[in-house]
């Protein structure tokens, strides 16, 4: 079972009566019914690769995990309606391989994509690198089976983009983490397979200029601007530290880089001709001073583990206190400044490791000592930490959690900032779907 209790951070270890691994619907609905019955509390779980605690029973021990791995099933493919019908346990990248069988793209896209399974995505809402081009989870979902905390199953497996006939409930089910119910299968969105995939790596002099430039490249490339990460120098420095075979693309030290990708159905030498038009543009401008444009797939590839790797690489260097916020994308720059003058001002020598989807307007802001014995003195003050950067992020209209949820990890701190009203509209939906409280406690609320 220990697999099954702790997170992926390790930062919540919980305990449990029972894991049970259903492997159809029928089976999740049986032991929904019995655990009901039983008044058991129940705690959904995929992957377990969240990040906030959200998948991870409590120290209590009362609960049941109900751990939907086993349910890996990819129902159907409609490549013609541009659907495809996945059971909650499929991977993310079993998901992509299966469109991509039909010659179709589902695009979302995550560093865990080989372990985290659509269930989880579905429950926190993912986000991912291609939010800029596709949206979130929430944007691509059409349909979803979901087991209520009373055993009964809903079957709103509807593949249809059109449907006006009263409320959206499977929005209800997207990014509630599990509380509401158990989403067992979806009918996820396709889109036409890109043809050609052109990336490139470039440093900026500044985070205002990066939101500048993506402007600039969304008005001469149009919606083939698919990704637009921004990475800061300590978090690649973290990288190249601690990733075998890792390498910077670019000679001398930048402050900020961004990794971009163009993706289109046009043939790869127009789109390769059209990004270094517009890299050639940005550099005659000043909006970039350096650039590694990948000439081929394994180039593409290595730009991009410097990004996917980040996290891999923090967490070998040591506990740090994370963030994962949202501000609108014309405020990120003004969000780095403030909280760059706050923070050293009230912690001499902060290391921070800055970096995500500027594109959207998320980023990931960690923050921590490189001593380690100066790192764990600053990390028991995380709560001061957080009431700065979260803050900051309330005056900025923005919110403290962007793709990761709330689960454990965040769930007394957004109640500061949420309206009573919204807390209210949030705890009647909770009471509505299950008023036992047996679906997820915790969690989210």
């Amino acid at each position: 079972m220990a697999p099954h209790l702790a997170d992926w951070r390790g930062r919540y270890v919980g305990s449990a009566l029972a894991v049970v691994k259903p492997a159809d619907t029928r089976q999740v609905a049986a032991v929904v019914r019995a655990c009901a019955a039983a008044n058991v509390p129940m705690v959904p779980q995929g992957g377990n690769t969240g990040l906030c605690g959200g998948a991870t029973p409590l120290p209590d021990g009362r609960s049941v995990v109900i751990n939907l791995s086993r349910m890996n099933r990819i129902r159907s493919v409609d490549a013609a309606n541009n659907a495809l019908i996945a059971e909650a346990g499929c991977t993310l990248a079993a998901v992509q391989q299966a469109a991509d069988a039909e010659n179709r793209l589902f695009p979302l896209s995550l560093a865990s994509e080989g372990s985290c399974l659509v269930g989880g995505n579905l429950s926190t809402n993912a986000g991912g690198v291609q939010v800029l081009r596709y949206g979130n989870m929430r944007d691509l979902v059409l349909g979803v089976e979901v087991v209520l905390p009373d055993g009964r199953i809903w079957d709103g497996l509807r593949a249809l983009r059109k449907d006006n006939t009263g409320y959206d409930l499977k929005q209800l089910f997207i990014g509630a983490e599990g509380t509401l119910g158990i989403v067992t299968a979806a009918v996820l969105k396709l889109f036409p397979r890109p043809r050609a995939r052109a990336t490139a790596w470039l440093a900026v002099p500044h985070p205002a200029v990066a939101v500048e430039l993506l402007g600039f490249l969304r008005a001469r490339c149009g919606e083939r601007v698919t990704a637009f990460e921004i990475v800061g120098r300590a978090a690649l420095e973290l990288v190249l530290r601690h990733i075998p075979g890792a390498r910077s693309p670019l000679a001398g030290d930048h402050g900020w880089c961004v990794l971009l990708e163009l993706t289109d159905t046009l043939d790869a030498q127009a789109l390769d001709a059209m990004l270094e038009s517009a890299i050639a543009a940005a550099l005659d401008t000043g909006l970039v001073t350096d650039t590694a444009i990948a000439a081929s797939v394994a180039q593409a590839a290595a730009l991009w583990a410097l990004r996917e790797n980040i996290s891999e690489a923090q967490k070998i260097e040591g506990v740090s206190i994370k963030h994962d916020i949202s501000v609108p994308v014309s405020r990120i720059p003004e969000f780095l400044e403030r909280a760059h003058a706050e923070l050293t001002a009230m912690w001499p020598g902060v290391r921070i490791v800055a970096f995500g989807h500027i594109g959207d307007g998320n980023l990931h802001y960690n923050l921590s000592k490189p001593d380690a014995l100066d790192n764990a003195a600053f990390v028991s003050r995380t709560a001061e930490v957080n009431r700065v950067v979260h803050d900051l992020v309330a005056s900025l209209q923005g919110s403290i959690s962007a793709e990761h949820g709330l689960g454990q990890l965040k769930r007394d701190e957004n109640a500061r900032y949420k309206s009573d009203l919204e807390l209210e509209l949030m705890r009647a939906v909770k009471s509505a779907f299950d008023p036992r409280g047996l679906m997820n406690p915790g969690k989210v609320l």
